[in-house]
C-alpha cells in the first residue's frame, strides 16, 4: 500500500472504533440509570427522539451504500442524473412527513403490527416475513458498499472485506441497540454530509482536474470518445419514468420499510416526526450532487477508466486518486458510516420485527419477557449480519439489490397501510389479498418483466394493490361484510 491508502486506512480503522466505542458507552451509560432494560428501550430508544436526532437517524439510515458508491457507479450509465436516485428520496421525505406522526400516534413499534391493527393475523404474518426477507437483502447492499472501499484501500480480498464489515456492524448494533445507532448516526451524518462536501471541492480542485469548468469540459470529450451513447454530463439520461418510479418507491418505500417507520415511531412525538422528515429531505436532496461529481471524477480524470464501463469502486478510486492522504481517509470514513449506519438499522428493524412480530406473539404465545426479547433481538441482528454478508457476497450491484428489496417488502403493503388510516370502509379480507397481489405483481415486474421502461415495479405493485383493495372492499360491503376495525390514534 501506498501512503494514501495508508492513512485512508488508519482513519477508517479510527472511525470503526470510534462506532463501536459509541455503542458501548451508550449501553453502559443505560445500564447504570437502569437495573433492567426493556425490549422498547433497547430497540425503540424510549421513543424519546427529538427532530434534529431523529432527522439525521432518518438521512443516515437511507444515505448507505446506494446512495454514495451506488451514485457513482451509476454516473457512467446515466451520467450526472444518477444523482435522481437521492433527490427522489428527499421528496419522499417530505411527502411522508404529512403522515409520520400517525406512525408515532398508532402506539405500534413495526410495519406488519399496524397492519395487523386493521387486517389480522394473515396480513401480519406475511408482511412481517416480506419485510425482513426485503431488510436482509438491503443489508447485503450495504455490506457491499463497505467492502469495496476496504478493497480499494488496503488490497484485502472483497470477500474478506465483507466479513470484516460484517463483524464491526454486528458488535456495535448488537451491543447498544437502537440508542447507540442514534448516537453514533449524529458522528455520521457530519462524516457523510459535511466530510464529503468539503473533500468533493478539495478533489475537484486538485491540479490534475483543474476546477469545475475543466471537469465538466474533459467530461464532454470522453463522452464523446465513448461508444453507445454514455453522456457523462446528462441530468436527464435517466429519464422521467425511472424519476417518477424512484419517488413512487420512497414514498411508498418510507412508510412501510421498518427501519424508517422504526425511527418515526421513535420520535417523542407527532410533531417531532414531521419536522424531522422534513429536515431530512431537505438535507438528502441537497447532499444528492457530492457523489455523482466524486463519480464523474473517476470516470473523467482517470485515464482509460470509462473504457471499463460502470465500475463499482468508482467513488473509492477517485478519492484515492485525488484527495490529500487525509482527506481521503475522511471521504471514504464517511462512505463507511453511510453504509453501517444504513446496515446497523437494517439490523434493528429486522430484530424489532422478529421479536414484536414472530417470537413473542406466535413463539412465546403473546407473553412478554423483556430479558428473553432482548437476547432474541441480539441473536437475530447476528443471523441478519451473516445472511447479509452472503447477499454481499454473491450479489455485486448496490442499486439493484436496493431496488429489488424495496419493491417486494413496499409494494403490497403500502396500500393497506394507507387505506388502514384513512378508508373506513376497508375490509380484512381485502387488506391481505391486496398485498399479496402487489407483492406478487412486484416480484413479476422485476424478476420476469426485467423492470421494463426502467419504472421501479413499486408503481405497477403498488396501483395492483390499490385495485384490488378498493375492488374487494366494495363488493364484500356490498354483501354485508363489516369494515376492519379502525385504528385507535394516541392522543398528544
Amino acid at each position: 500500500m501506498n501512503s494514501i491508502q495508508i492513512t485512508a486506512l488508519v482513519i477508517i480503522l479510527l472511525y470503526m472504533m470510534a462506532t463501536v466505542a459509541i455503542g458501548l458507552i451508550v449501553s453502559k451509560m443505560k445500564q447504570s440509570k437502569e437495573a433492567k432494560q426493556s425490549n422498547d428501550d433497547f430497540l425503540m430508544a424510549s421513543k424519546s427522539l427529538g427532530p434534529v436526532v431523529l432527522a439525521g437517524t432518518l438521512f443516515a439510515a437511507n444515505t448507505g451504500g446506494a446512495s454514495t458508491t451506488g451514485i457513482a457507479t451509476n454516473v457512467y450509465t446515466y451520467g450526472l442524473s444518477a444523482c435522481w436516485y437521492v433527490i427522489a428520496a428527499g421528496v419522499g421525505f417530505v411527502l411522508v412527513s404529512f403522515i409520520a406522526p400517525y406512525f408515532r400516534k398508532a402506539q405500534a413499534n413495526t410495519v406488519p403490527e399496524i397492519i395487523s391493527k386493521r387486517y389480522g393475523k394473515a396480513s401480519h404474518i406475511f408482511t412481517a416475513f416480506t419485510s425482513i426477507a426485503a431488510l436482509f437483502m438491503a443489508t447485503g447492499a450495504q455490506i457491499i458498499a463497505t467492502a469495496s472501499i476496504i478493497n480499494v484501500v488496503t488490497g484485502l480480498s472483497f470477500q474478506t472485506a465483507a466479513i470484516i464489515t460484517t463483524a464491526v456492524v454486528i458488535v456495535y448494533t448488537m451491543v447498544g441497540g437502537f440508542k447507540s445507532v442514534t448516537a453514533a448516526n449524529l458522528m455520521h451524518v457530519i462524516f457523510i454530509t459535511v466530510g464529503m462536501t468539503i473533500a468533493m471541492f478539495i478533489m475537484v480542485n486538485n491540479k490534475e482536474v483543474g476546477g469545475f469548468g475543466a471537469l465538466f469540459e474533459k467530461a464532454g470529450q470522453v463522452s464523446a470518445g465513448l461508444e453507445g451513447g454514455v453522456d457523462l454530463m446528462s441530468m436527464t439520461k435517466i429519464g422521467i419514468p425511472t424519476v417518477i418510479g424512484y419517488i413512487a418507491m420512497y414514498f411508498m418505500t418510507f412508510p412501510t420499510g421498518q427501519e424508517i417507520v422504526q425511527t418515526y415511531c421513535s420520535a417523542k412525538n407527532g410533531k417531532a416526526a414531521m419536522t424531522g422528515s422534513l429536515i431530512a429531505g431537505i438535507l438528502s436532496a441537497v447532499y444528492a450532487i457530492v457523489p455523482a461529481i466524486i463519480g464523474l471524477l473517476a470516470y473523467t480524470c482517470i485515464d482509460g477508466y470509462a473504457l471499463g464501463g460502470a465500475q463499482k469502486n468508482a467513488l473509492a478510486e477517485a478519492t484515492i486518486r485525488f484527495a490529500p492522504s487525509i482527506v481521503a481517509g475522511l471521504v471514504l470514513a464517511a462512505i463507511v458510516a453511510a453504509t453501517m449506519s444504513s446496515a446497523s438499522g437494517n439490523m434493528i428493524g429486522t430484530a424489532t420485527m422478529f421479536t414484536n412480530d414472530i417470537f413473542t406473539p406466535y413463539i412465546n404465545k403473546g407473553k412478554k419477557d423483556d430479558q428473553k426479547e432482548v437476547w432474541i433481538s441480539r441473536v437475530t441482528m447476528v443471523i441478519v449480519g451473516l445472511v447479509g454478508l452472503f447477499v454481499a457476497l454473491t450479489a455485486s450491484n448496490v442499486i439493484s439489490v436496493m431496488m429489488g428489496a424495496f419493491a417486494l417488502r413496499s409494494a403490497g403493503p403500502f396500500a393497506a397501510f394507507i387505506c388502514g388510516i384513512f378508508y373506513k370502509d376497508v375490509t380484512q379480507r381485502a387488506g391481505f389479498i391486496s398485498i399479496v397481489t402487489g407483492t406478487i405483481v412486484a416480484a413479476v415486474w422485476i424478476y420476469v418483466l426485467n423492470t421494463p421502461w426502467g419504472l421501479s415495479a413499486m408503481v405497477p405493485g403498488g396501483i395492483a394493490a390499490f385495485i384490488v383493495i378498493f375492488l374487494v372492499s366494495a363488493m364484500e360491503r356490498k354483501n354485508g361484510v363489516p369494515a376492519a376495525p379502525a385504528i385507535e390514534f394516541e392522543e398528544e
